[in-house]
């Protein structure tokens, strides 16, 4: 049986084919391991500076942190163009499919493996004290989509850029309503005290306020001539966000050093019920698509946007929530350590099933 591919997808598989990751973003599991080993070497050598850096608060949130949380989100959000949003309606199948996943499905699987791995099966090999924080910090990295990477990952799985780029607006205009009462009732329902004033600070600082200052620069940098300063600004900031994101992984690994020497397979442990929800989520979106009759190009990117963390997000509510030396903040790095092979071995799935998949879209469409 012949496959045919739509001409979307023809497009989106041309200019698949000259994405490329940067070297930064293709070994971030590398360079998250030597922040590791940088922030418990300098934890344990100089740890007066940390110990500095981690009282300088106000209102229970870091200013360390949420100036270099600043500088890694906004540089992703500035992609985001708002203005995409009517399209919606072109690939709402994948659009439906996606959203279901991202906020009916993929925090509360998260919030009940967490409950099975962490405070049942994997109990007797983790600290006891921290055993609420773990699980605080995998509902943390579960209750919102990623906005950055998720660009990426959609490049490399032949996907249509304009879902991509819709799913993603839309998306962070629910993620600024929604992930406060996500979080907020995962955590009640695991009986883990909910600090309300300081998650609602969490959603201003770290999303409602980037949103806005990144869309109005946006729209300033487009009034200005087009995409040419757009991309100019965007290529400068690039490597910032980046570098803002392995120094925030220092901090946080001087602070964790002590309790990760005396227990290195923590890591492992929480990575555990990372991995399952990843590929459940990923391998939930792309049946459905291929069910309800999406395009390959759409399903691509939906299970890719489907599955992702906004890890960036998750580290800064954790320490907010629950400070540098929390479990919480600790389990939503390890969304980070494994981020890049996981998703990878994700993309490589969807790219060699795509023969598979258009036979069994086709007889789905008629």
């Amino acid at each position: 049986m012949e496959v045919r591919v739509s001409r979307p997808c023809r497009v989106a598989m041309q200019r698949a084919a000259r994405a490329r990751l940067s070297p930064f973003e293709r070994y971030l599991t590398l360079w998250v391991f030597a922040c590791i080993g940088a922030g418990i070497t300098l934890g344990q050598l100089i740890p007066a500076p940390f110990r500095l850096l981690g009282r300088l608060e106000v209102a229970r949130v870091n200013l360390v942190v949420a100036v270099l949380i600043w500088l890694m989100i906004v540089p992703m959000l500035l992609k985001i163009d708002f203005a995409a949003l009517h399209r919606v309606k072109e690939h709402w199948r994948g659009v439906a499919v996606t959203l279901f996943i991202n906020w009916g499905v993929k925090p509360f699987s998260m919030a009940l493996l967490g409950w099975i791995f962490i405070r049942h099966l994997f109990a007797p090999w983790l600290p006891a004290a921290q055993i609420d924080a773990y699980i605080a910090g995998l509902i943390l990295l579960a209750a919102a989509p990623c906005t950055a990477m998720v660009f990426v990952w959609s490049n490399l799985s032949d996907g249509e850029p304009h879902f991509t780029l819709t799913q993603v607006a839309l998306n962070d205009l629910i993620m600024v309503f929604a992930f406060a009462p996500i979080v907020g009732l995962l955590l009640g329902l695991s009986s883990i005290h909910v600090p309300w004033g300081t998650l609602f600070l969490s959603v201003l600082l770290y999303i409602v306020l980037p949103v806005g200052f990144s869309h109005a620069w946006r729209k300033r940098l487009l009034a200005r001539g087009g995409t040419a300063p757009l991309d100019r600004v965007q290529a400068r900031l690039a490597p910032l966000s980046l570098i803002a994101l392995l120094a925030t992984l220092v901090l946080l690994f001087a602070f964790q050093g002590e309790q990760l020497l005396a227990q290195p397979r923590v890591i492992a442990l929480l990575a555990v019920p990372i991995l399952i929800q990843v590929y459940f989520n990923s391998t939930l979106a792309y049946l459905l698509n291929r069910a309800v009759g999406s395009a390959h190009c759409v399903a691509g990117p939906s299970a890719l946007i489907g599955a992702s963390n906004f890890f960036e997000l998750a580290v800064a509510t954790a320490i907010s929530l629950f400070g540098f030396q929390s479990g919480a903040a600790l389990a939503t790095v390890v969304g980070v350590l494994v981020e890049v092979p996981v998703m990878l071995s994700v993309v490589r799935i969807v790219t060699a099933s795509r023969s598979w998949y258009e036979r069994g879209r086709q007889v789905a469409v008629g």
